[in-house]
């Protein structure tokens, strides 16, 4: 059995893949921080006096008191829900040469010598529905939901 088959029904791309060559948004600056030197004596009475605070979050306290601004939390990385299942995909994708015939295809139909004859359109479907099976297996071992 090829490893490729069982996802010929595999779920079409989603249209937010159509605009993945479009260049990443830029992030917003940060305004740059402020330094505050302090004697090492002077660091440790800080940090005593922000007990379990931040040292930061505790400065901020104290020059703006309540009217400090909220701060935003970083989102924490979740933990792989099936690693075993990201092993198997990972392994797939290197047996697979998946990026180089498609950086190749990609060649021809920009120097417009790309021959679409019915083996070649056969082999670029087939590709898809292996890309989008990957993808499936990864949401699901990621433990993600996907948007309907």
């Amino acid at each position: 059995m090829r490893q490729h088959e069982g996802f010929a029904g595999a779920t079409p791309l989603k249209p937010q893949f159509e605009n993945a060559n479009l260049p990443p948004k830029q992030k917003k600056k940060r305004p740059s921080p402020i330094t505050l030197r302090l004697t090492d004596n002077e660091r440790e009475k800080l940090k005593v006096a922000a007990g379990d605070m931040p040292v930061s979050a505790y400065i901020r306290k104290c020059v703006f008191g309540d009217n400090a601004a909220p701060r935003k939390k970083r989102q924490s990385h979740k933990p792989v829900a099936d690693q075993e299942a990201i092993a198997r995909i990972l392994s797939m994708l290197g047996q697979t040469r998946i990026a180089n015939n498609l950086n190749q295809i990609a060649y021809h139909a920009n120097c417009g010598t790309l021959l679409l004859d019915d083996d070649t359109r056969k082999q670029i479907k087939e590709t898809c529905a292996y890309i989008a099976f990957m993808r499936v297996k990864l949401i699901e071992a990621l433990g993600l939901k996907e948007e309907h």
